[in-house]
């Protein structure tokens, strides 16, 4: 098959991701045509994940003021067959960045859930361990946070490992309409974790995701929580899925 062609390409770097375990049942009106819930273990599992965008470029082109900012989403997974095989991807209920010009232009062009708030990041590298946080506000609201301190020591996944399912979906869904789905490849080498020692989230669940998230995330301990050193990343142009084959 015939890749797409590049739209951006980036380095993304220090992925914070809290893992938590929801109901399927709050996911299932999400979901892009023609595709499923892909569970882990038989567990419906959404991401809180923050990280750094670097070195972006759109179109081959880096553009000024845009080519280093944080991110912030709430994703959760899925897979479509294409007629030959599954292909495991991600949807999104949320995306955050602090540039307006990125929200309109991947909501135009791939249907996201950007939206735009002030943000600010801090990364704290010594020979033993790693502090990463990312905050992020929106209007006169208080200022969300997620923060991890890891062990300065890098790991590889471990196949069919948690850390695997979340962090090696490489295709992106959104839903364009009632009986079509937008697709797109995520291409990224396989990343490595550094172990993680603490962590905190403080934010307004409720109020960024709705109650129906806010039960499953708002004062829970997270399943899980990884910190991800990140590579170089390629996305590409996105195509339309019209019919289940």
């Amino acid at each position: 098959m015939n890749k797409r062609p590049v739209f951006l390409s980036a380095r993304w770097e220090y992925l914070i991701m809290m893992n938590y375990v929801v109901d399927p049942a709050v996911l299932e009106p999400h979901l892009p045509p023609y595709t499923q819930l892909d569970l882990f273990e038989g567990k419906a599992l959404v991401s809180v994940v923050g990280f750094l965008f670097n070195n972006t470029k759109v179109l081959g082109i880096p553009w000024p003021m845009h080519t280093k900012f944080e991110e912030v989403n709430l994703r959760y997974y899925i897979k479509h067959f294409d007629g030959q095989q599954w292909k495991r991807g991600v949807g999104f209920i949320s995306e955050i960045v602090p540039r307006s010009i990125i929200s309109t232009l991947a909501n135009t062009l791939y249907n996201e859930h950007y939206s735009t708030a002030q943000m600010k990041h801090s990364i704290e590298v010594s020979a033993e361990e790693i502090k990463v946080a990312f905050h992020w506000k929106k209007r006169r609201a208080n200022w969300n946070s997620l923060e991890v301190t890891a062990q300065n020591k890098a790991m590889a996944i471990e196949q069919e490992s948690e850390a695997q399912f979340i962090l090696e979906h490489y295709w992106g869904y959104n839903k364009l309409n009632k009986t079509t789905s937008i697709e797109y490849g995520v291409e990224h080498a396989s990343w490595e974790i550094y172990p993680v020692k603490n962590y905190s989230i403080k934010a307004d669940v409720d109020g960024l995701y709705g109650a129906s998230f806010a039960a499953f995330i708002s004062n829970v301990e997270p399943q899980s929580v990884f910190l991800a050193r990140g590579s170089d990343v390629t996305v590409r142009r996105p195509t339309r899925i019209t019919k289940q084959l």
